[in-house]
């Protein structure tokens, strides 16, 4: 009795042994098929979630795959970071094994942030216009704009809208340091940031001010990963 128990032990370590080798190695197979897929210069952290993985693999259906991209640069925008989970992920077993860089991996469902930090949309902001960290549904923002050859500094909150390909960001309740009255001072503070051609076939679903800048949310539908 007490070599069976031995032996269901070491059986089990084995098991658990070849179950984590086997997750390692697909893992870094869908690692290598989305940064091809998506044409990125590193591969992404890739997180099969769920144990034992072996299970899944047989069924050659994954049910959460965690994801994570970044930094990269799209449209001059630069996301320092892109989280997304994938759900729904089909990749057959037999086809990993014989041919892994032909095999046909989808993911039936994906959602995902990017993050554009506040160093890059001041850099794309209007000259002298600085972004600070604020959280919710607007921007802040201050600095010295130009009108009309005069100088003045300024404080303003941004609106933030999804627009296509774009997140927009419109002046709202505008300050002018000494109550002067400048006219259509509110064109010099706004602009908007292309978002475009986001990994996982994102598209933009929501947008929220963070301490770090901008938490871009999107989602994505029967995406390929090879």
């Amino acid at each position: 009795m007490r070599k069976l128990i031995v032996s269901l032990i070491v059986l089990a370590v084995l098991l658990a042994v070849v179950d984590r080798v086997a997750v390692a190695g697909a893992e870094r197979e869908i690692a290598r098929q989305v940064q091809s897929a998506y044409d990125l210069s590193e591969p992404p952290s890739v997180d099969i979630e769920g144990f034992p993985f072996l299970t899944q693999a047989v069924s050659g259906r994954y049910e959460e795959i965690g994801v994570g991209i970044g930094p990269i640069t799209r449209e001059g925008i630069q996301l320092s970071s892109i989280d997304a989970t994938l759900n729904g992920v089909t990749a057959p077993l037999a086809d990993l094994i014989q041919n892994a860089s032909k095999v046909q991996i989808r993911a039936e469902r994906v959602t995902g942030t990017a993050v554009i930090s506040r160093e890059t949309l001041s850099a794309r902001a209007p000259r002298g216009i600085r972004v600070e960290g604020d959280g919710g549904d607007t921007l802040k923002v201050s600095g010295d704009v130009t009108v009309l050859g005069r100088t003045v500094p300024v404080t303003a909150s941004l609106k933030i809208e999804v627009v296509p390909g774009a997140v927009r960001l419109t002046p709202a309740d505008v300050k002018i340091a000494g109550g002067l009255s400048v006219p259509n001072v509110a064109k010099h503070i706004g602009f908007t940031v292309p978002v475009k051609d986001l990994p996982l076939n994102l598209k933009i679903t929501k947008v929220k001010s963070t301490p770090q800048g901008l938490a871009i949310q999107g989602e994505a539908t029967d995406v390929p990963l090879h």
